[in-house]
């Protein structure tokens, strides 16, 4: 976008223009203090006192000190104001309409210049904003960026309803700008580390449904907000002043959710919502802020292709599972007198899978003759002989989950010693947590610290994980996906002397998991671990092992028991057996019993057992 503040000296000097008003200064400070328009500047309280600017970008401000003075760019933003009206698509207001609105309501001014401001008319009467729903993308395990979930805004014209036309509204987006092919580790870490810009971005709706629902299928949650026509409007034209800027970017506080905030509290002000996450803002908890606030009107949901797939494929049983992935290879299956031999009913339903099982296979793929034919084939087999409506269960709210904050206070025994332990968790969720909103085998830990105090007022850190994640996702016939875990940080194992020793390691593992009943899971996977241990002579060593075990969840809550073993370079062979039994007092509280037994070839067999109560905020 082009910007002003550099050009404007030296059009005063050569083109004519009012001059602005004197104002009162004290009432030029009273404005700059107001919400309305530290919110305009994204300004934050500094650390160490006054304003900075969340915005990263020179660019933005008109006055030198902008980034870090509201008054000064306050003053700078009405000095630019008055010049002259021929400089057209570079004047002010044609660059800052969001301020130039607010500062001629506050101060009525009048006498503004009148500028054309063709490229920003063009720009909005193409949006042509009347109404908002904030689009939440499900969890995505298998992508760094999209772990927690995400957040954007769809900007609805005024026939969205009427017509069905949301596929033409556009995708109000907050995100990192990635220039180049990180790899998945090397843009975790750089997430986490603030090493990306991050920019606004509007772009077809149809686009970012594709990416989500279709590309990583993510199940999508709309929520239509209550803003008005006129406060939908006010919102999108302070993102014309932000083409184009950028902005630091981390995952857990300046990322996609925390940004959306502010353009909400641009649309309503008088909202409060970004005060409520000054350590992160994790996507789920800023949709429970936003419905709290009494933003949502109306929640709809759109199933994954995975999901419609398997919703499909769960009418058929193994046999006609069969004859759905033949039909997706080679639609002339349907001829076979084994296809012919099937009820018309449920060829539909065969036929109907088929489809959905090649559209699932080739999503993302180049454009392939014989995809489209088979898909040709199959569409007009189902078209001759459809099938009857598909119908899902809607999964719970993901907003009614638990929060992503968790204390715990615990007390058990270790071998006769009693202890109480103290944790926090900073995200998100773990496999025995409260199950509401969360789906089963699915696993995301960051930054985690447990301290035990033992008798004599003894204090250990028990472990301190930097992140912990595990995707049990069970295979199907149709599909088999492999279940994978990663973790990083610090734990207690047993030692030499006979007491746990604090060590550094890093572990992950592949595998598989299957679904054993509705509710019941069983994994297995082959790990590797590399672990530092004052106890062994080389400064790192490594290991490989498995772990497996069992997932129910129960009328209580949840249930996990696992098994693992590690089997060390140097000789050192590590075993336990673990079980862990979650009730579901409350969404916000639960109560948790666990008993471990570790075996090593260090020292003595150990027993641990514990109750502990885990409280969910943010």
């Amino acid at each position: 976008m082009k910007r002003i503040f550099a050009c404007l000296a030296s059009c005063a000097v050569t083109l004519a223009h009012a001059s602005a008003p004197a104002f009162d200064q004290q009432r030029l400070q009273a404005l700059a203090d107001q919400p309305y328009w530290i919110a305009l500047g994204h300004y934050e309280t500094g650390k160490l006192g006054g304003w900075r600017s969340y915005v990263d970008d020179d660019k933005f401000f008109l006055a030198a000190e902008g980034a870090h003075n509201p008054k000064a760019e306050l003053q700078a933003t009405l000095n630019a104001l008055y010049q002259s009206a021929d400089l057209a698509d570079r004047h002010a207001q044609c660059v800052y309409p969001a301020r130039t609105r607010w500062l001629r309501e506050q101060l009525e001014l009048t006498d503004l210049p009148q500028p054309v401001c063709a490229e920003f008319d063009t720009w909005l009467r193409d949006i042509a904003p009347h109404s908002t729903v904030l689009i939440f993308p499900a969890a995505y395990l298998n992508s760094p960026s999209s772990m927690f979930g995400h957040t954007l805004l769809r900007i609805d014209q005024a026939d969205v309803d009427s017509h069905n036309t949301a596929l033409l509204s556009y995708a109000l987006n907050f995100g990192a700008f990635i220039e180049g092919s990180d790899n998945s580790m090397l843009y975790a870490w750089k997430g986490l580390m603030g090493g990306y810009p991050g920019l606004f971005a509007l772009v077809p709706y149809r686009e970012k449904l594709a990416e989500y629902r279709s590309l990583e299928n993510r199940d999508l949650w709309e929520y239509r907000l209550n803003l008005s026509e006129a406060e939908t409007q006010r919102m999108v034209t302070h993102v014309w002043e932000l083409k184009q800027v950028r902005f630091d970017y981390y995952f857990f506080d300046e990322n996609c959710s925390y940004r959306l905030l502010e353009l909400l509290e641009i649309a309503r002000p008088g909202l409060e919502l970004t005060d409520q996450f000054p350590l992160t803002a994790v996507p789920t908890d800023t949709v429970r802020a936003i419905k709290d606030a009494g933003l949502v009107e109306r929640i709809d949901y759109r199933p994954s292709r995975e999901r419609e797939l398997l919703g499909r494929a769960d009418t058929l049983d193994a046999e006609e599972q069969t004859w759905a992935q033949r039909l997706a290879e080679d639609p002339q299956q349907r001829d076979a007198p084994g296809f012919q031999a099937y009820p018309a009913a449920r060829q539909a339903l065969i036929q109907d899978t088929a489809f959905r099982l090649l559209r699932y296979r080739t999503t993302g793929d180049a454009r392939n003759p014989e995809d489209v034919r088979n898909s040709y084939e199959l569409l007009s087999a189902i078209s001759r002989n459809p099938p009857p409506p598909l119908t899902l269960d809607r999964p719970g709210l993901p907003e009614q989950g638990h929060a992503s904050r968790t204390w715990q206070l615990g007390a058990g025994s270790r071998d006769g010693k009693a202890f109480a332990e103290y944790g926090l968790r900073m995200a998100y969720h773990d496999l025995a947590d409260n199950a509401y909103g969360f789906p089963l085998g699915a696993q995301i830990e960051i930054g985690q610290l447990k301290l035990r105090q033992y008798e004599g007022n003894h204090w250990e850190v028990q472990r301190f994980d930097l992140a912990s994640i595990r995707s049990f996702t069970p295979r199907t016939a149709l599909l088999k996906p492999w279940s994978w875990q990663v973790a990083g940080g610090l734990e207690r194992v047993p030692g030499s002397d006979g007491e746990p020793t604090l060590v550094s390691q890093i572990n992950g593992g592949a595998g598989a998991t299957w679904q054993l009943g509705d509710d019941l899971l069983g994994f297995t996977l082959g790990t590797v671990r590399v672990e530092h241990n004052a106890d062994f002579a080389a400064f790192v060593t490594p290991a490989v092992g498995f772990n497996g075990g069992l997932l129910w969840r129960n009328p209580l809550g949840n249930l996990l028991a696992e098994a693992r073993a590690d089997y060390f370079y140097n000789g050192e062979v590590r075993r336990s057996l673990a079980v862990a039994q979650q009730w579901e007092l409350t969404p916000a509280l639960g109560l948790r019993l666990g008993a471990q037994r570790d075996f090593s070839q260090l020292g003595e067999v150990e027993n641990t057992l514990q109750l502990e109560l885990r409280w969910y905020h943010y």
